[in-house]
């Protein structure tokens, strides 16, 4: 076995709270094995494009600093997609850049799909590669929690309770609008935590009348306003998705689902006004939570570990209570992990009185 003296860390794709402190636990976790570690700049792109991006991080440079307090990646990230025609030949620029940095191994810091590209460009360029979880969405199969995503679910839960006052004092149903993409998981959690009256999530079908007849049973009730809560990526009553815009590869980002639902109920209900809030990036933003910071120290120093031990492919996770990992095979072929309908978290809903859809 090829002795480690030099590993590459970068983060891929969208930015999340607690990116830096993964970085903070691999370079201190990695410099007590006596190995340098280079951070790369702005994802695959610092190995993919020459000149080279990338720093030596050290202890004194970035782990004394005021960076794994903070979110957004000190590195810089990349989150503009691949095309799929275009892979075989970044991998080749990625082997190249690899060997040109003298990288034993890479900690790569990304979600789904980040571990599926960057798992093939390692694959062929034959360096070890660690990936440790991170997304606001938790949507990264197998583990049970991803870093960033508790403190995303701790600003929209706040950002409920604050809008619940001004919906409260005008008579008004306010839509919050949260990421999330294809999965829930953002959107329910705090829903339940923030006592929202509607949640809206892609995986369970919704009719307008459905949430009408809750906002009426508010009414009922003597209660002058609600909340609902809806992920972007939850389509129209019809079936359609709700798109504004494409990114710089052509995909369609998500976006107006709330816009959408405040224009068709204040058509059809009359009994509140209507005011649609889109959360955006301020979800991946803020203090990094104690919980995130956690799970961030532990997966940066247990990456370190199984490098030290030989491994190669894997990702680490959390799950059961305890930290471990799994063959990067594995999480690509389980694909996007979605709310589970019969779930917890959408009987909790419904318990508590929620309209999580005609479920």
């Amino acid at each position: 076995m090829k002795k480690i003296k030099r590993i590459g860390i970068l983060t891929s794709g969208g930015d999340c709270a607690g990116l830096n402190s993964v970085i903070s636990s691999v370079v201190a976790a990695a410099e007590k094995k006596g190995w340098e570690v280079y951070g790369i700049h702005n994802g695959t792109e610092g190995i993919t494009e020459s000149p080279h991006g990338y720093q030596v991080l050290t202890l004194k440079d970035f782990c004394d600093s005021p960076w794994p307090r903070l979110s957004g990646s000190y590195l810089g990230s990349l989150n503009k997609g691949l095309r799929i025609e275009s892979l075989e030949e970044v991998s080749q620029r990625f082997a190249k850049g690899v060997k040109d940095l003298g990288l034993d191994a890479i900690v790569l810091v990304g979600g789904d799909g980040s571990m599926n590209i960057v798992s093939n460009m390692s694959r062929c360029s034959k360096v070890k590669m660690i990936g440790i979880p991170k997304t606001i969405d938790n949507d990264t199969p197998i583990t049970e929690s991803s870093v960033g995503f508790q403190t995303a679910v701790e600003y929209c839960t706040t950002s409920i309770d604050s809008l619940e006052l001004t919906a409260r004092s005008h008579n008004r149903a306010m839509i919050i609008e949260v990421m999330g993409r294809d999965a829930g998981h953002l959107a329910i959690h705090s829903a339940i935590a923030g006592q929202a009256d509607v949640c809206l999530i892609p995986e369970v079908p919704y009719s307008l009348d459905g949430i009408i007849e809750k906002l009426k049973e508010i009414k009922d009730r003597g209660r002058n306003h609600a909340v609902i809560v809806v992920s972007e990526g939850c389509k129209t009553e019809d079936g359609y998705t709700v798109s504004q815009r494409s990114n710089m590869v052509g995909e369609k980002v998500y976006g107006g689902i709330s816009e959408y639902l405040n224009a068709e109920l204040t058509k059809r209900y009359h009994g509140m006004q209507f005011r649609s809030v889109t959360l955006g990036h301020l979800q991946r933003s803020g203090v990094p939570s104690a919980r995130d910071r956690l799970l961030a120290y532990l997966f940066g120093a247990h990456a370190v570990e199984l490098l030290d031990k030989g491994e190669d492919r894997r990702m680490v996770i959390w799950k059961d209570g305890k930290i471990s990992s799994v063959p990067l095979a594995d999480v690509v072929k389980a694909g996007t992990t979605f709310v589970n309908p019969k779930g917890k978290y959408v009987t909790t809903a419904k318990a508590l009185g929620i309209y999580v859809g005609e479920i």
